[in-house]
């Protein structure tokens, strides 16, 4: 029972017994007897108000005071009770709780500034509850995962997100950091670590993207070393060239000379080879600025079927092809879009060698091309090496067919992956933005 509630059952308690002596006096004693009685209940009632007055009511005060701060309304304040030692009381209360409400407003402007801070950033961030579901993602994460919302992230378990970055972030040890290539070409720095809410710690992923910069950096590499091979080795094999054919019209006249012409003549051969070879390369740094035009895709694809089917019939490789009924209208450049479905095909049809089938298939929701292939896959070791500058699977390969790839998507402002799947197939997937 609360002290105001004790206090109001002893009034009236007290109250009582006088009543009951005030009516025996009444009766049974003289008659200023009863005056002094009636003097002592006066007293007692006027002593019970300043009682009141004094203890109860500040007690009253202060416990409707608690009772604010328990249901955390930081708004409300006491009133002054005109006791010197409950009105200090009230005074500090209040003062706390105005440092309360301000502290409350502060975090909130702090946590909704966070909240705009986190939203806005272009960097990834995926926050895990305790039982390591996904708590949060914002819009640069879920970018990054391919999803459309957060909603398809939060409340999975990474393991059970399909994509290669969340199966990559399963791999970082708490409180480490690592960069790591996917197999669609983006290079991203990943930081796993913890904060502390509430005594328990939760885990959480940074993630950068730092594609752009790497592929900057490398083409700024790869281009200024192209660059001096290729003046340096067409500079040098014109002049042998030169030197070789004069010998060549030389000897060939001269009577028993045509063994040596025939090993001047594969010279030559192997100087326009090597010329050739090198301007391979430098054609990847020539890669000409797109000129967008809105094409139908699915009759950009047909135009590199009929391209195609000789070279797959040899290999008696099937070409499927399973279109929209309504063909997406995507902005390309056409020429050299076909080019890169043409490298596309012809790397399926070099993996599969003989026998086998490539699926080319094309949606509108979202809008989508993908050329899936049965050949032998690619394993995890590769996937991380796809679209590095001059790596190559193939014995003799230059390795610049996925980065000419790569630059023409890009330019083309598509997203794009290359990976084997569960169900064996090899799937290359271009997004169109």
């Amino acid at each position: 029972m609360r002290v105001k509630g004790l206090f109001w059952g002893f009034t009236v308690l007290l109250l009582t017994i006088l009543a009951i002596l005030t009516y025996y006096v009444l009766f049974l004693y003289s008659g200023y007897l009863f005056f002094v009685v009636e003097g002592l209940v006066l007293l007692t009632v006027i002593y019970m108000f300043i009682f009141y007055r004094r203890i109860i009511k500040p007690l009253h005060t202060i416990g409707n005071g608690m009772e604010l701060l328990k249901e955390q309304d930081f708004s409300s304040r006491l009133s002054r009770v005109g006791q010197t030692e409950a009105d200090r009381v009230v005074d500090v209360f209040n003062k706390m709780m105005e440092q309360l409400k301000n502290e409350r407003l502060h975090l909130r402007e702090q946590n909704h500034f966070l909240d705009l801070l986190i939203n806005a950033s272009p960097m990834g961030v995926v926050i895990l509850n305790l039982d390591r579901e996904v708590l949060s993602a914002n819009p640069a994460a879920c970018k990054m995962f391919g999803a459309y919302a957060a909603s398809e992230v939060v409340g999975k378990q990474l393991s059970e997100i399909d994509t290669p970055l969340a199966a990559e972030l399963l791999r970082i040890p708490l409180y480490d950091s690592q960069t790591v290539r996917l197999n669609d070409a983006n290079i991203y720095k990943c930081t796993h670590s913890s904060f502390v809410d509430r005594g328990f710690h939760h885990p959480f992923y940074l993630i950068e993207t730092l594609t752009q910069e790497v592929f900057k950096a490398e083409k700024k590499a790869y281009e200024k070393v192209i660059r001096m091979i290729a003046h340096e080795v067409n500079n040098t094999t014109a002049g042998i060239t030169s030197t070789l054919d004069t010998l060549q019209s030389a000897f060939s006249e001269a009577d028993n000379m045509a063994d040596v012409c025939e090993v001047l003549q594969v010279s030559m051969d192997r100087c326009y080879s090597l010329s050739r070879f090198i301007t391979n390369f430098a054609d990847v740094v020539r890669i000409p600025e797109p000129q967008l035009q809105p094409v139908e895709l699915n009759g950009v694809v047909s135009s590199c079927k009929r391209f195609m089917e000789m070279v797959c019939q040899n290999r008696n490789i099937r070409l499927i092809m399973e279109l929209a009924e309504v063909s997406p209208v995507v902005k390309l450049d056409s020429s050299l879009f076909e080019q890169v479905l043409v490298n596309i095909i012809k790397n399926a049809a070099e993996s599969i060698e003989q026998d086998g089938e490539i699926h080319i298939r094309t949606s509108n929701s979202p809008v989508c091309l993908e050329i899936a292939d049965t050949g032998k896959g690619i394993d995890k070791e590769t996937e991380a090496k796809l679209f590095s500058p001059f790596f190559s699977t193939k014995p003799n390969g230059q390795g610049i067919g996925l980065i000419f790839i790569r630059e023409v998507l890009l330019k083309h402002n598509c997203t794009f992956s290359l990976r084997t799947c569960s169900d064996g197939l090899t799937r290359f997937k271009i997004l169109f933005g």
